[in-house]
């Protein structure tokens, strides 16, 4: 590469007086490594965003939202949440709705007002609405017409919350709802932010985790967690430019762009690393009501998208739809994904479609506020199996099942530490203690680390399989099934054997006009892993494979299709 190496970016980076210098700070008793410039919360964020006037900022159908729009409707919101619904500090407002330019009008209103921000899984039932909003306590709940008609039945279990606000009702309300709209227009027209003193490290948002494996724990962030990830989202574009030889815009220079969300805002991907920094640094947020890769290139071409991507399966519909050349997507200057494991196939794909293109993904949890480590552009080309290198501010260990450090290079359970990763889980203090040991979360993901720093994530601990007493990655696996040129989408699944414990499985989407039979398949990955890696069976279908909200494939659904 052409630019600086990697120790050289970010020397000159996070040098005295640079734009991410960094400072050590005692938090929670700890020393920990913050982002000297980062601000100091949300509503100090949202305060700031007022100056971008009269940008774009939201676009929804024909809907559009000004920056100066925005901060006029979320200030007024935030005025009736303290003065009509009473609504302190540390209170909990939850939100359950779709992709409206409502759930950032909430969202922004409540944090900045100290109110503790709970997203909440828009695909969940009634039932599990009832408890994560049970369990965080919420005050008030804003939600759309489908979520509240889901939790209609269970409201009279919910004693703490006092207000239910719905947005975008067809029929009439009946008390305890009300209309959303009807009470923001209640609001003095030059309502006000109030006045609330916010410390960096206060509670900010409870994100439920997916509950893949039981019921969902509320992920509990601050203030600091939040605006750490969106420092180090800036540092991340500002490294890949400097290892590819370019020059960082000045302050205020930099050209707006405009992002395609493809994921949804109660994902911390969706909220912490598409949302927030995109509020800060003045972009446009361009929403879709449901994903459908068509529908993603008409806005592109609409919206002159800039940046696209959500999880690694949308970057594929869109590069593998037999509509793709009739659209003219020139604007796309990256694509960019998370929330799940990426098969190097993609990036070498979206290369192929999109020569100019940067292409990235990066690594994150909810726990660590999403980004952990970011890949992008030259270093991903040459590096497509890994997840790219970690955030200054974070530190990692890589440690067995006795929590011991490993030998550097080798395989083990990442760990990790830093101003990004949340205090813990709410009302939970049984899994808080099985996940944080002394600042460290345990991420429960088997990585290895190269001798240049880049990170390789190889399964879910959880999910690993073991064969006869030898360990299948099944990343790894996954990886052979995508490199060949008819998957477009596959998931390795463990399939119990009496003798051998457990056997290779595997579940694969065919790109539409493919054809491949399982035993091309099995040959296929036979000539690039080993003998007992190689799936026994693998089933073949045309339908995508099923996924949560978050993007990430349900194996336990996929499980019963071997009984």
């Amino acid at each position: 590469m052409a630019g600086l190496s990697i120790a050289e970016a970010v020397a000159a980076l996070t040098a005295p007086g640079a734009p991410f210098e960094m400072e050590e700070k005692i938090i929670g008793g700890r020393a920990t490594r913050i982002w000297k410039n980062a601000p100091s919360s949300l509503r100090a964020v949202f305060g700031a965003s007022a100056a971008h006037g009269d940008l774009p900022f939201l676009v929804y159908e024909d809907e559009r939202l000004s920056y100066a729009e925005h901060y006029r409707q979320a200030a007024a919101f935030a005025h009736l949440l303290v003065t009509r619904f009473g609504v302190l500090k540390g209170d909990r407002v939850a939100i359950a709705m779709r992709n409206f330019p409502e759930w950032s009008v909430v969202f922004w209103s409540a944090a900045a007002v100290g109110a503790i921000v709970v997203p909440l899984n828009a695909w969940m039932t009634g039932g599990e609405l009832e408890y994560c909003l049970a369990d965080c306590g919420a005050k008030l709940l804003v939600a759309d017409d489908e979520r509240v008609q889901r939790l209609l039945p269970h409201l009279v279990r919910l004693g703490a919350l006092e207000t239910v606000l719905v947005t975008r009702a067809a029929e009439p309300l009946a008390p305890p709802l009300l209309h959303f709209e009807t009470v923001t227009a209640e609001a003095p027209p030059d309502a006000t932010l109030p006045e609330v003193a916010i410390d960096p490290e206060d509670d900010a948002t409870i994100f439920y985790t997916s509950g893949t494996t039981g019921r969902p724990k509320g992920a509990l962030g601050t203030h600091r967690n939040i605006c750490s990830n969106i420092t180090s989202i800036g540092f991340a574009g500002a490294r890949t430019l400097l290892r590819r030889g370019e020059p960082i815009p000045e302050p205020g220079t930099a050209p707006k762009r405009a992002t395609l969300l493809s994921v949804p805002f109660f994902h911390a991907t969706g909220c912490h690393s598409v949302l927030c920094p995109a509020l800060n640094a003045g972009n446009k947020i361009v929403l879709m009501y449901r994903w459908e890769p068509e529908r993603a290139m008409q806005l592109i071409v609409r919206e002159r998208i800039t940046s696209f991507g959500g999880v690694p399966s949308m970057a594929w519909q869109v590069l593998e739809h037999p509509a793709f050349g009739r659209y003219d997507l020139s604007s796309v200057e990256s694509i960019a994904y998370g929330g799940a494991p990426s098969a190097p196939e993609l990036v070498r794909r979206i290369k192929t479609k999109f020569p100019a293109v940067m292409p990235g993904n990066g690594y994150g949890l909810t726990e660590t506020s999403s980004v952990t480590s970011h890949h992008a552009a030259e270093d991903y080309e040459r590096k497509p199996e890994s997840a790219g290198l970690v955030i200054p501010v974070c530190d990692t260990r890589v440690v067995d099942v006795a929590g011991r450090d490993v030998a550097p290079g080798e395989i083990g359970e990442l760990w990790v530490r830093g101003p990004n990763v949340v205090t813990g889980y709410w009302n939970n203090p049984d899994a808080t203690a099985a996940s944080f040991s002394d600042g460290w979360l345990h991420t429960g993901d088997l990585v290895r680390f190269d001798e240049e720093g880049f990170l390789y994530i190889l399964d879910r601990a959880k999910d690993m399989l073991i064969r006869g007493g030898e360990n299948v990655y099944c990343v790894e696996v996954e990886d052979a099934l995508y490199s060949h040129p008819a998957i477009m989408d596959a998931a390795v699944i463990g399939i119990p054997h009496r003798v051998l414990g457990e056997e290779v499985g595997a579940v694969v989407q065919v790109k539409p006009g493919a054809a491949v039979d399982e035993p091309a398949l099995r040959h296929h990955v036979a000539a690039r892993l080993a003998a007992f890696k190689v799936p026994v069976r693998i089933l073949l279908r045309d339908e995508p494979l099923p996924r949560n909200a978050n993007g990430k494939i349900l194996k336990r659904d996929l499980r019963a299709l071997f009984v």
